[in-house]
Order: C-alpha cells, then structure tokens, then sequence
C-alpha cells in the first residue's frame, strides 16, 4: 500500500511543476499555488484548477482586448484614459441618497440607459430598480442591463424577465460555472442620455443602503457625473455588453452617435474639474489601475488617504507606500474591523503592520461596513471607483475607477475621511507589536497565501 502515497507525492509534484513552469505567474502567486499544493496534496490542484487557472483569460480575454481596441478606433470622440475637461460631479457617502438620485434620473431619461452591476439583488431595492427601468422601456427608452454571472448567481432570473418582458435588453457578464469563479466584472456603471453617469461603490441591493443586519451601516462612496467624462464610461459599458452578447450571438452595440451627443445646454456652464477614466482587468495588457495608483502616491508631497474594504496591496503599491512615509508624506489607510472576508482582513493587518514601521497610519473603522473605495493626494487629486486596494481588483477582476484633479471634490472625499476617524479604531505599533501568538499565526497564514485571495 506504500505505492499509493508514492504516487499521490510524484501527482503533486507534476502538479507543482506545472503551476511553476507552464502557468508563468507572478513569483508570489506562484509560491502561494506551490504551498496550498503541497500542504493539501491533490486537493490543492483542484482548488488551483477553479480559482487559479490562466488558460482562459489568454484566450478569450485577449479576443475582446483586440475587439475593445477596433471599437476606439472606430470612434473618433473621447477614449478611455484621456483627461477630459467641464466636468462636473455629486458625491454620496451612503447608499440611499445615491439611490434616490440614480431612480430620479432614470425617471427624466429620454433616450437611453446603460447599466452595469456586479451584484444585483431580488429584494426590493432590486425590484424597485428594475420596475423604474421597465416603465422607460415602456416609453421607448433603449435600455441595457448588465449583471456579472457570479454577482448575481442567486439573483432569481424573473426579477430581469420584468425588463425583457416590455422590449429591455438584458445580459449575463460570464454566467457563473466551477472554472470562472475568477475573471468577475466588479463594475458598477449606469449611464443615461449620454450626459450623466454614476460610478463608485454601490451595487443595488439592500446592504448598500444601510439594511442588512449583518452589516448595519454601510459607508461607501459613489458619484454622479455630468459633463465630458461620461463619454469614457458610455464606451467602457459599450465594450463589456459587446463580450456580454457575442457568447449569445446578439447583435453588437455600436458606438453611434445618438450615444454621445449630449445636449448642448447642459454644458453652458464651464468647468476646470479634470478627470481621467481608467479600465483595466484581465482585457488589458496592463494593471492600469495599479499603475495609476502608484504613480499618484509616488509623487505624492503631503498627504495620501485611502479607503478600502480590503487591502491586500503587490509589491509596488506596498514599497510606494512606504517610500511616501519615510519621505515625511501623511500616510493614512483605514478599512473595516468588522470583515466580511476574514482571511482578508489578516492578510490586510499584516500589510498595515509593517507600514506602520514607516510611519502610516492605520485605522479600522467600527461603526459599520466600510465600503468605499477612494484614494486623496494633497488635498489636490482623489479617485472613485470600483477597485479595492487589493491584488484581485489589480489583476484579476474587470475595475473602473475616475481620477479627478479637483481641490474641492477632495476636500470633500477628505472631509469624509476624517469624519470617518471619529468611528475608528486608531492602531498603534506598539499595540500592534504586542499582538497575540495567534493573531500572528493568523496574519502569517493569511500573507502567505494573499496573493491568492
């Protein structure tokens, strides 16, 4: 009987052998494959095959990288990634004033609504979205729904049948099946009549205003759009529904002009706010994001606060971090004690712990869920959008995010933030080095295998 464990050893060795030399991973997500494998013989692979393998984002994500490409390059207007200018915006804190705005805008379409969610639930939040959508539908309004398979997995499919009941359109962004647990458009984008846009944290449900008795409060942070920016998320919402329906064989939306002709009245009023739109996921060649995020708290002379109901930064991000705060800038990070991923919030403890050693301030917000994804430079530059502060909204997950140079939308953001402080734990490195022996086994367990959560 010895053979058997014999052969199970040499199986997880070519298992090993195959996430090192075939898969060509990052150096730190293929150790953490090469431990999960060898402490969990067979069974780790496995677990490798659902939410590791590449095969098919090099495959299929390079067609509609190549596909998003030919569709900028037949439209001559904005494009994803320049600054545009005039534009203005509404941020919301929490959920339901957010929601009342997105209902009250819905209601004044008269051409056209695009929206992208990645969860989007049955209750009555989703309900009473998905009514007001029906009754523009009604009206001849075009509208397009686009919902992430694995988001909505347990959203009851009749809810979406009210919409393409009365001439909406709806799509399934990857519907959810053993090998595409990763690969999860995390976009939350809604786009009317060309000219206003909502971009942020919040996905219809009822946590996201302030429902659930798991949660309670729910602090996140989204925003409304007017001006030329919009463009770049008409594009990013056209680009996704094009991969969405062409597994379906539907027709693909084109970038016609009726979607980018905004009325000429609504930009009288001339702005200087600046904002660039960043996409990036498994379709880019680049982590866009993380680039951007990097480059920003590199440069960075005063301050850098950030928001994120994870952090679970690469290495760039975390040595850019620390560079800022030997170098004297204000580094703050603040994210949820109260976790809805434990293994994450660990592996986040232990980033925040060691950064302490530089001078970054961390704190856990006590009050609720935080949510909110925002990062503030200087006083001068803040981004909103849908990317946590973590290795799988970087590299793995579809993310939007908006940078604006604008002093007064992140005296705004920076206002909340240090309201936000009122309701958190201030962490000491004192405290922090005086932890518990579990507390360490946990943090050490959770980093160890980090880059794969």
């Amino acid at each position: 009987m010895a053979i058997i464990p014999l052969a199970i050893s040499i199986i997880n060795i070519g298992f090993m052998l195959f996430v090192i030399f075939v898969q060509r991973r990052n150096s730190a997500a293929t150790w953490a494959w090469v431990a999960a494998i060898a402490l969990f013989p067979v069974f780790g692979f496995i677990v490798y095959l659902v939410f590791g393998q590449d095969s098919m984002k090099q495959r299929v994500f390079r067609q509609k990288h190549e596909d998003d490409m030919g569709l900028l390059e037949g439209y001559s207007g904005t494009s994803e990634g320049d600054i545009t200018t005039n534009n203005q915006i509404n941020l919301f804190h929490e959920g339901v004033t957010k929601f009342d705005s997105l209902l009250e805008d819905v209601a004044n379409a008269e051409k056209f609504i695009f929206m992208q969610y990645y969860i989007f639930r049955g209750d009555k939040t989703g309900q009473t979205l998905i009514n007001a959508l029906a009754k523009k539908a009604t009206q001849g309004v075009e509208v397009c729904l686009l919902v992430d398979g694995m988001g909505c997995q347990f959203t009851p499919k009749e809810i979406f049948q009210t919409l393409t009941d009365v001439g909406g359109k709806f799509a399934l962004f990857m519907p959810p099946v053993p090998v595409r647990i990763n690969f999860r458009n995390h976009r939350k984008i809604a786009v009317i009549d060309g000219c206003i846009a909502y971009l942020g944290g919040t996905n219809i449900g009822k946590e996201y205003l302030g429902k659930s008795e798991r949660f309670g409060h729910w602090r996140d942070t989204h925003m409304r759009i007017d001006g030329e920016a919009v463009s770049s998320l008409t594009l990013r919402f056209i680009m996704d529904w094009n991969f969405a329906v062409s597994k379906k064989k539907q027709p693909k939306m084109q970038p016609s002009p009726k979607y980018f002709t905004a009325s000429p009245q609504r930009f009288t009023k001339k702005t200087d706010m600046r904002m660039q739109i960043i996409s990036s996921g498994p379709d880019t060649l680049y982590p866009n994001i993380l680039h951007k995020f990097v480059e920003l708290i590199i440069n960075a002379e005063k301050s850098v606060y950030i928001q994120s109901p994870y952090f679970v930064p690469d290495d760039a991000l975390y040595v850019a971090l620390r560079i800022a705060a030997l170098k004297g800038v204000d580094v703050r990070i603040m994210y949820p004690a109260n976790p809805d991923h434990p293994f994450v919030y660990w592996a986040g403890s232990s980033y925040v712990g060691e950064l302490m050693h530089a001078g970054v301030k961390g704190y856990e917000y006590t009050k609720g869920f935080l949510h909110a994804k925002t990062l503030m430079i200087d006083s001068k530059i803040c981004g909103v959008g849908t990317a946590n502060m973590d290795i799988r909204s970087f590299k793995i997950n579809f993310e939007t995010h908006a940078f604006i140079e604008d002093a007064k939308a992140t005296a705004e953001l920076e206002a909340a933030f240090l309201q936000d402080m009122e309701s958190c734990y201030h962490l000491s490195l004192e405290a922090y080095k005086k932890r518990s022996k579990i507390t360490k086994i946990k943090e050490s367990v959770s980093r160890l295998f980090s880059p794969l959560i």
